[in-house]
C-alpha cells in the first residue's frame, strides 16, 4: 500500500506501484507472482520491487464442507518490505518542483562526487496515487491525450537537441586536440561554409577560446568543428557519454544520438557530408541528449575528467546481488576518467564562470552573490529560423542550462531543461534557483546564514583572463 506525495512530487522518481499485468506475469522476473500481485511499475518502485514489497506470509487452516473454519495447522509471518533511503535532498527537490512550476521541462541536481543524485524533477507531472488504486478511465485519458505527456520522465527521456550547452564538449576537443589554443575568428553575424551562410545570433567581433563560452559564439564554433571534423567530434562526445545511457538506477532511460559518418551510413546507408558537421559544432543537427546526459559529461568535465554514474538509491541500502543486478539491468558507460590536461581544465571552467559572472556572459542575469557559479546555456531551435512563431509554442526554441558550484570539483550540478522557453539564460535563473538552496543549506550548516530570504543580489563579475579587450554585447542564448 502506498500514499505519495499528491501534488506529484518526485513522481517520475519515485514511479508508482500497481497491480501485475498478464504481460508482465509471462516475463521470466516476474515468474513468482500471481495474478492479483501488486508490483512496482515505475520508477524506483519497480527497479527496487524485490526490496521494497517483502513476502507474502501464510496461514495454514482446517475447513468442514461448509468451509466453516474448524481447526488451525500453522501459520508463516509475512516479511515487511525493506525501507529504502534516496540520495534525494527534500529541500532541493522542493526548490526545483517550485522553480519548474507551470513550465514544461525538467531539472536535475546532481553530486559529481558520488553521483548521487539530489533531485530529480519533471513537468508536467501525474498523481501516483490514481495508479495505486484502480485507475479511472477519465485520468488515463486525460494522462493519455496530454500532448505534453505527463508519464514521461524528461530527466532521463527526453532526447532532444542540446544547443549550446554542447559547446563545452566541443571546447573539450578542440583543446586537447591542440586546435582551440590558436583558433581565432572575427564574428560578424556569421560566416559561410560550403557555398552556406550560418548565422550567429552577434556580431561578436574577435573571438578566442577565452570568450567563445561565455559570448556563446556560433562563427567561433563553426569554425573548429568544420577544422576538427564530425568523427573527432564524435569521438570526445561519446567518450563524455553522450548517445550512452548513463546507468542510472530507473527504468526506460534513453541513449540520444550522437551522429558520426559511420552512424549515419548505419542509419540511413548514405555518406556524412562535411557540410553538415557545422551545426553539430553548436549543438544542433542529429544531435540530441537529455539532461542526466548532460550534466553527468559536464560535472564531469568540471571535476577534471572525473564522470560517475548516476544513482537515486544509496548503494550501501542494497545487498550486493541486487546491486550488481541493477547495474547488469541498466548498463550504461558508469564510472569512467578521460584524459583533460589541467590547462584545458582550467581553461574552460573559468570560460564557464564568465558565463554568469562576467558582464559579457550569455546568462549573467542569474549571478549569485558571493558564490562561485558557473555553467553554460543553450538555446536550442525545434524549428527553422524562418517557422518561428512567437504565438505559437511549438515552434519557440527549447533553453537549456547545465550550471556547478564551484567551477572546479563542483559539490553540485544542475540541469535544466524548459521546453519552449526560449533563450537559455531563462533557464539558468531556474538552475540558479536550486544551486542558491544548496548554498543556503550549505551555510546555515556552517552557522553562515545569509541574511533571511532576500533574493541573492548581484555578484561582482571576476573575469577571467581573456586575450584581447570584451566590448560586445551579450546575447540571450
Amino acid at each position: 500500500r502506498r500514499l505519495y506525495p499528491r501534488d506529484g512530487c518526485a513522481a517520475h522518481l519515485l514511479g508508482y506501484v500497481g497491480e501485475a499485468s498478464e504481460q508482465m506475469l509471462d516475463d521470466p522476473r516476474y515468474a513468482f507472482y500471481s495474478p492479483g500481485d501488486v508490483v512496482g511499475r515505475s520508477g524506483v518502485e519497480q527497479t527496487y520491487d524485490a526490496l521494497l514489497r517483502g513476502v507474502d506470509g501464510s496461514r495454514e487452516v482446517i475447513v468442514n464442507s461448509h468451509g466453516k473454519e474448524i481447526g488451525h495447522l500453522g501459520q508463516i509471518p509475512a516479511i515487511p518490505g525493506k525501507d529504502l533511503r534516496l540520495t534525494i535532498d527534500l529541500d532541493l527537490q522542493r526548490a526545483a518542483e517550485k522553480a519548474l512550476e507551470g513550465k514544461i521541462g525538467a531539472i536535475v541536481a546532481m553530486d559529481p562526487h558520488t553521483g548521487e543524485i539530489l533531485a530529480m524533477a519533471s513537468r508536467p507531472t501525474f498523481d501516483p496515487n490514481q495508479f495505486s488504486v484502480h485507475l479511472t478511465k477519465s485520468y488515463w485519458n486525460e494522462i493519455l491525450n496530454n500532448p505534453d505527456h505527463p508519464l514521461l520522465n524528461k530527466a532521463i527521456q527526453a532526447q532532444l537537441a542540446p544547443g549550446s550547452t554542447f559547446k563545452i564538449i566541443m571546447s573539450v576537443a578542440g583543446l586537447q586536440e591542440g586546435l582551440a589554443q590558436n583558433l581565432h575568428v572575427v564574428c560578424n553575424g556569421g560566416a559561410e561554409f560550403y557555398g552556406h551562410f550560418y548565422g550567429c545570433d552577434r556580431h561578436h567581433g574577435s573571438v578566442d577560446i577565452y570568450n567563445a563560452i561565455p559570448y556563446s559564439c556560433d562563427t567561433f564554433y563553426y569554425t573548429l568543428a568544420n577544422r576538427l571534423g564530425i568523427d573527432t567530434i564524435a569521438r570526445y562526445a561519446t567518450s563524455l557519454g553522450l548517445s550512452q545511457k548513463t546507468g542510472i538506477d530507473l527504468p526506460d532511460e534513453v541513449s540520444g544520438t550522437m551522429p558520426s559518418t559511420a552512424w549515419k551510413q548505419k542509419t540511413q546507408h548514405a555518406p556524412w557530408y562535411a557540410g553538415e558537421t557545422i551545426s553539430v559544432g553548436i549543438g544542433q543537427g542529429a544531435v540530441t541528449a537529455t539532461p542526466i546526459q548532460l550534466a553527468r559529461a559536464l560535472s564531469g568535465i568540471a571535476s577534471g575528467g572525473v564522470l560517475r554514474r548516476p544513482h537515486v538509491v544509496f548503494p550501501d541500502e542494497v545487498p550486493p546481488q541486487l546491486l550488481e543486478a541493477v547495474h547488469e539491468t541498466f548498463p550504461g558507460s558508469g564510472d569512467k576518467t578521460i584524459p583533460l590536461s589541467p590547462e584545458n581544465w582550467q581553461i574552460i571552467t573559468d570560460a564557464m564562470a564568465n558565463v554568469t559572472g562576467s558582464p559579457i556572459g550569455t546568462a549573467y542575469a542569474a549571478r549569485l552573490e558571493g558564490v562561485d557559479f558557473a555553467g553554460k546555456t543553450g538555446t536550442a531551435d525545434v524549428v527553422s529560423g524562418r517557422a518561428k512563431n512567437s504565438t505559437n509554442k511549438s515552434t519557440i526554441p527549447n533553453a537549456w542550462f547545465v550550471g556547478m558550484t564551484p567551477r572546479r570539483n563542483p559539490d553540485i550540478v544542475v540541469a535544466v531543461l524548459w521546453e519552449h522557453g526560449y533563450w537559455g539564460n531563462n533557464s539558468a535563473r531556474l538552475a540558479a534557483q536550486v544551486i542558491d538552496a544548496f548554498v543556503n543549506k550549505q551555510r546555515k550548516r556552517a552557522n553562515n546564514i545569509r541574511v533571511a530570504d532576500t533574493p541573492p543580489a548581484a555578484a561582482k563579475p571576476e573575469p577571467a583572463a581573456t586575450t584581447q579587450p570584451v566590448a560586445a554585447q551579450p546575447s540571450a542564448e
